[in-house]
């Protein structure tokens, strides 16, 4: 017991140590406050009807209407039943956010480590280099939640991988499994798939060096292994991924049947993404030194620079007030990289990244090729439309590469590669089976490499321009002068930074040479080394995120405040749409039934129309989604609520169809169309449903009504009135599966009209009518997860079992 309880103890303090060390870099968590995140601002807007509907009833709704016309809550934060893997990930996330996070990135990595057998205190180290790297900071402060939590579980999944290739496939299969289950809850699949890509490089190392060794069986069985496990992980989080694979096909991620343009031009077709969007944000090559100088390129668009500034004095000089010109130099757009805006550099450390280059002349074998591997994979698909040939290639022939846009974001492979290289290269140098010499060797060249980039930059800073891509805005808008100034800043930074890299990689050498010469012991260069990369990091981190980011939690809770518009919307108790012209996001959405929205995968024909007319304000379009009310500037920049007599209302009984042949036609139709009185058919799909007695015309009388009696986000309830068979217009968003629909309790069918929306048949005489939205796919996955949950427990007390007898 004691000796079990001496192995134990030094990773229980570790633990608590990565918990103290979370809570004291954001530590306005313990005073009650929360770090406001502009990402998470617009997602308690989009998600607050869904959340309300939640407390008021107990209940969950899969759809809310509160934003972009109505759509799925499945990308909005949906609870599904008996999803237990979620509360396993809410119970390793018991500290406040964003603290949580940051320990979850510090323990996964530790474990990671462990698992390749590093020495523990080796482990913390590589824990701290990867769990500060700039942009995993950055991101937790911009409120990418998903993202960071996705990055968090990546060590864990391939530390499950790594055992079962060492053939312990008992606790690999069941790492794996637990690990992928949790990676997928964090529901990001972008990251989910740049794991994967990592995850094949690894592959290959391991499938080359089974070739060499003759183990090819052995290979093929840990691959069997590792199959089996992700299927349980995928079964696990059956409902969501089933709800999602569902809905991408419906979203503005799948494949678009439109092939014209608003402005009538030829679209092109793709299964995925557009290419400029997918590549809007990518890596500039120069700008890759920005993982060794953090502001090489300016660092990012909102530099503080404070008072004794270029950027202070051009602002003074603009005729702005000391405090003003204070306030406005803290966030000057240093920045003159490739890309169109930046928060921050992707700094990984000049520390990590010198230790990375010691190890590339001192570790061996698969470890070494696939870390190298993933590094360059990450950092050359980064480039985007930099790189055109290699982006293309992944993006019209790697599945479902073009489902995801920022290419930049790939580079957490490589955040996650080099520090896993530096630990090794650490652990190498402290490997007495190396001779003094060789590591001697391997310090000179990588002093050479890293101090030399650092030297030659320095000396041949006057041969760049330091023009940014936004500087023409610049200087049509504050003049030559200001934008000289920026350049001053810019290169001031330049110079600073690289300077203090540089100092870095020297102090990292003294430090090496030190061990080498024995004049520091081991012990000693790893508390160095874990100091010098804390302050590294952690000083650049804090640029970027600090305390400064915090506010009182209440105001994190409720981010939006209502203005007189809101409140006399508010006022009106009936069923309708709000378009807001004031502000862009989700703000609409917390307060209304909302045109607006804020999220990357909206429901694909909603977009298109959005995009084809609701941008150009087109009142017709307007009518029909039941646009109400509409939020405007006065003259005096104030909001104003502007009532539209003219809207369509809830529903209405058309007298015919004007049938199209495609989608193309649908959407162009209603651009002219009598909304009130005509519907649009696409006869492709629906008119079978005529084929018999052709298409009808109807009967309204000035007696026939269909009106909304009951409303929740998932439940609609009319009653009409109609002395003759007629045909009834929804203003309601038209989603394929899960909206079920009743005619006097008895279960009816409907149809999509004007390209989006839903219309149904409705005979004679005094009806009932009912929408419900009860997903089958929701009940489907539930009975998956609920089975392999039941499944897991038992394999995993099967294990122990197997793992108790065997010792």
């Amino acid at each position: 017991m004691s000796f079990t309880l001496k192995k134990i103890l030094p990773h229980v303090v570790v633990v608590l140590g990565f918990i103290l060390l979370s809570l004291t870099y954001f530590n306005p968590v313990l005073k009650g406050q929360s770090i406001f995140q502009s990402d998470i601002m617009q997602y308690i807007g989009m998600s607050k009807q869904q959340s309300d509907f939640r407390e008021a009833t107990g209940d969950e709704t899969y759809w809310t209407n509160s934003a972009f016309g109505g759509m799925p809550t499945y990308q909005l934060g949906a609870k599904y039943p008996h999803n237990y893997i979620k509360k396993l990930d809410l119970a390793l996330r018991f500290l406040p956010r964003p603290a949580d996070y940051l320990f979850l990135y510090l323990l996964g990595f530790y474990i990671f480590l462990l698992v390749l057998k590093v020495d523990y205190r080796l482990s913390v180290l590589g824990a701290i280099a990867f769990g500060f790297s700039t942009y995993l900071i950055i991101i937790l402060g911009v409120g990418h939640n998903s993202k960071a939590h996705a990055i968090a579980y990546m060590p864990l999944v391939l530390s499950g991988i790594v055992l079962t290739f060492r053939r312990n496939y008992v606790a690999g299969f069941l790492l794996t499994a637990l690990a992928m289950a949790l990676e997928l809850v964090a529901n990001h699949f972008q990251m989910t798939y740049y794991l994967l890509l990592l995850v094949l490089v690894l592959g290959i190392a391991y499938l080359v060096d089974a070739y060499k060794k003759g183990l090819l069986k052995h290979y093929f069985k840990s691959l069997g292994v590792l199959t089996l496990a992700v299927v349980l992980a995928l079964a696990l989080n059956a409902s969501g991924i089933l709800a999602t694979q569902e809905y991408v096909k419906e979203s503005s991620r799948g494949t678009s049947e439109l092939t014209i343009n608003p402005d009538g031009t030829t679209k092109e077709i793709s299964s995925g993404l557009d290419k400029a969007y997918i590549t809007q944000y990518s890596y500039g090559f120069f700008e890759s030194l920005n993982l060794f100088i953090p502001r090489l390129t300016g660092g990012g668009n909102g530099e503080e620079m404070g008072k004794g500034s270029h950027t202070y004095e051009a602002f003074r000089k603009l005729g702005a007030s000391p405090s003003q010109a204070l306030e406005a130099s803290r966030h000057a757009p240093l920045y003159w990289g490739d890309q169109p805006i930046v928060e921050a550099p992707a700094y990984v450390g000049a520390v990590v990244i010198f230790l990375f280059v010691i190890g590339l002349f001192l570790v061996r074998g698969r470890l070494k090729w696939w870390l190298v591997g993933g590094t360059l994979l990450s950092l050359l698909l980064s480039y985007g439309k930099n790189l055109e040939f290699l982006t293309d290639f992944f993006i019209y022939n790697v599945p479902l590469y073009n489902k995801f846009r920022a290419v930049t974001s790939i580079q957490v492979i490589l955040e996650l590669c080099l520090p896993v290289m530096a630990v090794f290269a650490l652990a190498r140098l402290f490997n007495g089976e190396l001779k003094k010499d060789e590591k001697l060797k391997a310090l000179k060249y990588a002093v050479f490499i890293t101090g030399g980039i650092a030297v030659l930059l320095l000396l041949f800073k006057s041969s760049f321009d330091f023009a940014g891509v936004n500087d023409a805005f610049y200087r049509q808008n504050y003049g030559q002068d200001f934008v000289d100034a920026l350049k001053a800043d810019r290169r001031a930074v330049f110079s600073s930074d690289t300077l203090r890299t540089l100092l870095l990689v020297l102090v990292s050498a003294g430090l090496i040479f030190a061990y080498i010469t024995n004049k520091l012991k081991e012990h000693w260069v790893i508390v160095a080394f874990a100091i010098l990369i804390g302050i590294d990091l952690i000083g650049v981190d804090r640029r970027y995120v600090n305390n400064d980011d915090f506010v009182a939690s209440k105001q994190v809770k409720h981010p939006y405040q209502m203005h007189a518009a809101d409140k006399e919307i508010a006022r009106d108790t009936t069923h309708f749409r709000v378009l807001d012209l004031t502000s862009s996001g989700a703000r609409a959405s917390y307060f209304h039934n909302s045109l607006n929205g804020y999220h990357a995968a909206k429901l694909r024909r909603y977009e298109d129309v959005y995009d084809f007319y609701i941008t150009k304000n087109h009142m017709d379009v307007l009518n029909l989604l039941n646009t109400k009310y509409i939020i405007a500037q006065d003259e005096n920049g104030n909001p104003v609520r502007y009532l539209n007599e003219e809207a369509n209302g809830n529903a209405w009984f058309i007298r015919e169809f004007k049938t199209v042949n495609s989608v193309n036609e649908e959407i162009k139709t209603l651009d002219s169309l009598d909304n009130k009185n005509i519907a649009i058919l696409n006869s492709e799909e629906f008119g079978d449903r005529f084929a018999n007695n052709g298409y009808p015309k109807y009967v309204v009388d000035s007696l026939a009504t269909i009106e909304l009696i009951d409303h929740q986000p998932n439940y609609l309830k009319y009653r009409s009135h109609n002395n003759h068979d007629g045909f009834a217009v929804f203003s309601e968003i038209f989603y394929p599966k899960g909206w079920k629909t009743y005619i006097d309790g008895q279960k009816a069918d409907h149809i999509r009209v004007n390209y989006t929306l839903r219309g149904m048949e409705i005979p004679k005489g005094k009806h009932v009518i009912e929408f419900k939205f009860d997903p089958e796919v929701v009940k489907t996955g539930s009975k998956i997860t609920l089975a392999s949950s039941v499944l897991f427990v038992v394999l995993f007390f099967v294990g122990v079992l197997y793992k108790f007898k065997r010792q």
